[in-house]
């Protein structure tokens, strides 16, 4: 990953990277760690409603607004098939998708603790692989990449698939920070501090049928 200071970004400089985790700042209030059971119905499918509506709690506590889009159907909440929710899960809009012109313009949002699962985009017919940049609005994340890990960037990883991560190395991205992937097709994954987080992510045109991850049976 990289990071791009706040020079860089008044001059259009772009350095190199620049791997390591920034320290902790001040959280606006202490939230409570997910209870899985809470978002899986009485058959043990997966509550979207309910997932919502903790996103928007969410929301209202960081002084987000909740515009009418994300009131639809447009704003959708996953827990990649995997079960697991409150350890692998997260919902997102995407204001845009325009194939025509390659771009794309998606915001992200994870609670206390949520990871987004390890993947890649790859090349396909109808888009080139998908590359993408992360802007941190509310909370903190870290992003993970490949290459040598930092000490303690391992075992932030949930157990479930700590074992086959191939994105390893973490960087902190803290509110008004921004870094992004340096190289097509590697794999990365996103996991939020414990007050959660919102992240807009600038990328190239978005092609589901491109999506790989790591952990076998997840899907978007």
């Amino acid at each position: 990953m990289i990071r791009m200071t706040r020079r860089q970004m008044i001059g259009g400089v772009v350095a190199g990277a620049a791997m390591t985790a920034v320290g902790g700042r001040g959280r606006a209030s202490e939230v409570s760690m997910l209870n899985n059971k809470d978002f899986y119905k009485a058959d043990g499918s997966f509550n979207a409603a309910a997932a919502k509506e903790a996103y928007y709690d969410m929301m209202r506590r960081f002084n987000y607004p909740i515009v009418d889009r994300l009131k639809g159907e447009e704003f959708w909440a996953v827990d990649f098939g995997l079960g697991k929710f409150a350890e692998l899960g997260m919902a997102g809009i995407f204001w845009l998708n325009v194939k025509e012109h390659d771009f794309f313009g998606h915001e992200i949002y994870l609670l206390p603790g949520q990871m987004i699962p390890e993947h890649r985009h790859l090349k396909t017919d109808e888009a080139r692989p998908k590359m993408e940049g992360w802007h941190t609005r509310h909370g903190f994340v870290w992003t993970y990449g490949e290459g040598e890990p930092n000490p303690g960037d391992v075992e932030r990883i949930p157990p479930s698939h700590r074992e086959i991560a191939k994105a390893r190395r973490a960087l902190k991205l803290m509110p008004g920070e921004v870094t992004w992937l340096p190289v097509a097709e590697q794999w990365h994954s996103m996991l939020a501090g414990p007050e959660g987080a919102i992240v807009t992510e600038y990328a190239s045109y978005h092609d589901n049928a491109a999506l790989r991850f790591t952990i076998p049976n997840a899907k978007l």
